[in-house]
C-alpha cells in the first residue's frame, strides 16, 4: 500500500488543466490515424482485395487487417512500457506519436490492388502493424501520464478525461469521413478521395509530437528517480509475479471496453451500412452524435468514479450500457425510426469505458505502473478487441443482433466486475502517488 499523497486533496491547478489539455488533444489525433481507417473499411476491401472475391469474406478480410492492428499492441506497448518505467513517462510518450504518423501518411500513398496486384493488402497490412505498435504504448503511456500528473482525488476525472481525448478522435474521423461521404461521389471516393483523410493524418501525428514538446515529465516518476526507487529488475517479470490479480482484474476490464468501442462505435457504421442498408452519411452522422456523447460520458464517469468509487460505478453503468444497446440495436432491427435518438444514448452509455482507466491505475505499484497496466490492456485488447470484428461479423451471418448480444454480455461481465471491486479488500488504489 502506497502512502497518501501530501496534495492529494489539493483542487486541480492552472498546470493541471494544461496537462490535461495537451495530453488528450494530442490524445485525439493520434486516435483519429488509428482509426480512420475502420470508416473506410467497405471502400478499402473494394481497392486492395481481387474483384471477384465474395463480399463477405472481402469485409472479413478487410476487418482482418484492422484487427491486426490490435494483435500488434502488445509488443509496442510491452516494449515503449519498459522503457517508460525506467527512463520516463515523456520520452515514450512522444515516440509513439512518431511511429502512428509516418505509417497513416504512408498508408494514403498506396497503390491499390489494380496497380500491384497481391503487394497492396501485404503493405496495407504492415502499416497497420506499425500502427498498432504505435498506440500499444499511447494509451496507457497517456492514462499513466495524467494520473501522475494530478492529485489522488481527481485521477478519475483525469483518467476520464483523456479517455474523452481518445474518443475525440474518433469523433474527428467520423467528422472527415462525413464530409468525404458527403462531399464526394462513390466513384470519386473509391478513385483518390478515400486517400484525404490518411494523408491528412499524418500531419495529424505531426502537430500532436509538436504539442507534446511542452509536456513534463511526471512528479511521480521523478520522484521515483530521485529517490533511486525505480523498478530493480525486469519491470514485466515483477508484473507477473507479484501482481497476478492485478493482471486479471484490468484484462477483464479491457475486455469490457474494447466490446464497447469496437463494435458500438468503430464497428456500427459499416455494419448499419451492409446489413442494413442506410446510407453512409445517415450512418456517419448518427455515429458522429453518438461519439460526441461518449466523450462527455467518459468525462462524467471518470468524475462520477472518484466521489462514489469503481464497485457502484461499474455496476451502474454496465446495467445501462446493456440497456441502450438493446434498444439501439433492436430499433434499428425494426427500420431504425429513431437512429439519431437512440444511437446517441447508446454513445452516451457507452462512456463507462472512461471509468477503466481508473481501476487499472489503481491496481498497481508506481514503479511498475506503466508495465503494468500497458502489459494487461494490449494483450487483452489484442485477443479480444483484436477478434471481436471477425467474431461479430461471422456471428451476423446467422444473427443480425449479434453486435447488440456481445455487447450486452460483457455489460453483464462489467456488473460482475462491479461487484467484485465492491468485495476487495483492502479497497483498490486510494492513492496513486508513489511513497
Amino acid at each position: 500500500m502506497t502512502a497518501p499523497d501530501p496534495h492529494s486533496h489539493r483542487p486541480l491547478n492552472g498546470n493541471d488543466y494544461r496537462t490535461l489539455g495537451l495530453a488528450a488533444l494530442g490524445g485525439a489525433l493520434e486516435f483519429y490515424d488509428f482509426v480512420i481507417f475502420v470508416f473506410f473499411t467497405v471502400v478499402l476491401g473494394q481497392l486492395f482485395f481481387p474483384p471477384d472475391m465474395p463480399d463477405w469474406l472481402r469485409q472479413v478480410q478487410t476487418f482482418g487487417i484492422f484487427a491486426a492492428g490490435y494483435l500488434a499492441r502488445p509488443l509496442g506497448g510491452i516494449i515503449m512500457a519498459h522503457f517508460g518505467d525506467l527512463l520516463g513517462r515523456k520520452r515514450m510518450f512522444t515516440l509513439s506519436i512518431f511511429l502512428m504518423a509516418v505509417p497513416t501518411l504512408l498508408m494514403g500513398l498506396l497503390p491499390t490492388y489494380a496497380a500491384i496486384g497481391i503487394w497492396a493488402p501485404i503493405l496495407l497490412l504492415a502499416l497497420r502493424i506499425l500502427q498498432g505498435a504505435a498506440i500499444g504504448g499511447e494509451v496507457p503511456g497517456a492514462w499513466v501520464f495524467v494520473s501522475e500528473h494530478v492529485p489522488s482525488r481527481h485521477v478519475g476525472f483525469a483518467c476520464g478525461t483523456l479517455t474523452a481525448g481518445l474518443t475525440a478522435g474518433i469523433l474527428l474521423g467520423s467528422l472527415v469521413a462525413t464530409f468525404i461521404n458527403r462531399s464526394y461521389s462513390p466513384s470519386e471516393i473509391a478513385g483518390w478521395a478515400w486517400r484525404i483523410p490518411f494523408i491528412l493524418g499524418g500531419g495529424f501525428g505531426l502537430l500532436a509530437m509538436y504539442l507534446r514538446r511542452w509536456l513534463h515529465e511526471t512528479p511521480v516518476f521523478a520522484e521515483l528517480q530521485a529517490r533511486k526507487a525505480l523498478a530493480g529488475e525486469l519491470p514485466l517479470k515483477a508484473v507477473l509475479r507479484d501482481h497476478k490479480q492485478a493482471v486479471l482484474l484490468s484484462m477483464l476490464m479491457t475486455w469490457l471496453l474494447s466490446a464497447a468501442i469496437v463494435v458500438m462505435i468503430l464497428m456500427t457504421p459499416p455494419l448499419l451500412q451492409k446489413q442494413f442498408g442506410i446510407l453512409p452519411a445517415v450512418t456517419l452522422q448518427a455515429n458522429s452524435m453518438a461519439i460526441l456523447a461518449l466523450t462527455l460520458g467518459c468525462m462524467l464517469a471518470g468524475w462520477i468514479i472518484d466521489r462514489i468509487g469503481a464497485g457502484l460505478t461499474f455496476i451502474a453503468g454496465s446495467l445501462l450500457l446493456g440497456a441502450c444497446t438493446h434498444l439501439f440495436y433492436s430499433d434499428v432491427a425494426a427500420g431504425a425510426t429513431h437512429l439519431y435518438a437512440y444511437y446517441t444514448l447508446a454513445g452516451l452509455s457507452v462512456g463507462i469505458v472512461g471509468a477503466v482507466p481508473f481501476v487499472m491505475i489503481c491496481a498497481f505499484p508506481p514503479a511498475v505502473r506503466f508495465t503494468g497496466l500497458s502489459f494487461s490492456y494490449n494483450v487483452a485488447y489484442a485477443v479480444l478487441g483484436g477478434l471481436t470484428p471477425l467474431m461479430v461479423s461471422l456471428w451476423m451471418k446467422s444473427n443480425p443482433l449479434a453486435p447488440a448480444h456481445y455487447v450486452m454480455a460483457l455489460a453483464g461481465l462489467g456488473v460482475l466486475l462491479g461487484v467484485w471491486l465492491l468485495r476487495l479488500r483492502p479497497q483498490p488504489v486510494l492513492a496513486v502517488q508513489a511513497a
